[in-house]
């Protein structure tokens, strides 16, 4: 199959400026990046494909020699290899996006996003509330504004990298870059180290932070807090915090969804002739009408009793089921009673529905088994 023309890929003109032509491939692969199309095999060929037009139309010489021969000048079983690389690309082009830490070029790196694992009742999880927390985080040190330098003092550019923050080491065929491992990233050196933080321009503490809680919330849901993360060095912007909600376990009710489950144990008399009891729901008290007959396991559906979800959706329902649950501790005399009453339903199955149907199954199975 042949080649799509790269300006084509890209969305420029042949006479794009390298800008036009920079800009134009982080539109591109922003828009199909992997992280973003997960298991989407469409947007992943054509992120490649723009990684591949922008390898060679972001090189001067390759670029020419494309515009001259088209693909064929720029195979590279044919050509001579170097100009853009693929970790070039993404240290030019993402390192603002995605946080790469390019010193000199992409200014101060981002700090670090954290994570907090709030745990909540299911009550406060349905209701929503403010709560406050206790994060432990690393800010910008107050001393020394968070250069990491004395205060008064100045950094130098590092000598290694030129104040890049990163060398090209090369290997054959291959250069790849990694970083300054004298500077470490920061393409500055300090002379004159801050006597508080020890030149890491950075110190620990612990934050208060309130959080409001929207009502809805489940198990699995994250709440952002721009800039509440750790601080970058060298007076990098801080990155975000993620409050993880985690709901309790609850002694009555199961949730599911917007719907709400739960288990209403009920006498051995109340199934066989009904009557009317109270069930909890999260807003109080509700009476539940049991018909006569009832089996154990039998769903009972109170409309609106349950969760509206925070992302929408009206708000579900509570699933009660029926437990029939068989007398313990009986004295002589109610024995006495049950034996009675036993015997009052002569051995007939009408009085045992399922028991009737599960013997006619039995014998079914058997005489199947011997035709």
């Amino acid at each position: 199959m042949s080649k799509r023309d790269y300006y084509e890929i890209l969305g420029v003109d042949k006479g794009a400026s390298e800008a036009e032509v920079k800009k134009a491939f982080r539109r591109v692969a922003m828009k199909h990046h992997p992280d973003r199309n997960p298991d989407n095999k469409e947007s992943e060929e054509k992120f490649k494909e723009a990684q591949e037009a922008y390898e060679v139309l972001g090189d001067k010489e390759k670029r020419a020699s494309y515009d001259r021969f088209g693909h064929a000048g720029v195979d590279p079983q044919g050509h001579g290899g170097g100009g853009a690389g693929f970790s070039d690309i993404f240290g030019d082009v993402f390192g603002d996006i995605f946080g790469g830490g390019r010193g000199g070029r992409g200014g101060p790196a981002r700090g670090s996003d954290m994570r907090y694992d709030l745990a909540l009742s299911l009550e406060d999880a349905v209701r929503g509330k403010t709560v406050e927390i206790k994060v432990p985080t690393v800010v910008h040190c107050d001393t020394c504004d968070g250069s990491g330098a004395r205060p008064g003092t100045s950094t130098s550019t590092c000598g290694t990298c030129q104040g890049h923050g990163q060398v090209r080491m090369s290997q054959g065929f291959f250069s790849v870059q990694q970083t300054c491992p004298q500077c470490h990233g920061r393409g500055k050196t300090i002379n004159d180290p801050c006597g508080d933080c020890h030149g890491q321009g950075l110190r620990e503490e612990r934050q208060t932070l309130s959080v409001k809680i929207p009502p809805g919330v489940d198990s699995g849901d994250r709440i952002r807090l721009s800039g509440k993360g750790e601080a970058g060095p060298q007076g990098g912007p801080a990155g975000d915090l993620y409050v993880q909600v985690v709901v309790r376990e609850h002694p009555i009710f199961i949730r599911d969804g917007a719907n709400l489950h739960c288990e209403v144990p009920i006498s051995f008399s109340q199934a066989a002739l009904g009557g009317e009891l109270e069930v909890p729901t999260l807003a109080g008290k509700v009476k539940l009408k049991i018909p006569a007959e009832t089996q154990t396991g039998k769903l009972f559906r109170l409309r609106g009793k349950g969760v509206t979800p925070v992302r929408g959706g009206g708000q579900g329902d509570l699933l009660c089921r029926v437990v029939v649950e068989t007398p313990v501790h009986l004295s002589a005399e109610q024995r006495k009673l049950l034996e009675k009453f036993e015997e009052s339903l002569g051995g007939k199955r009408k009085h045992s529905p399922k028991s009737d149907s599960w013997f006619a199954g039995v014998k079914k199975f058997f005489d199947n088994l011997t035709s």
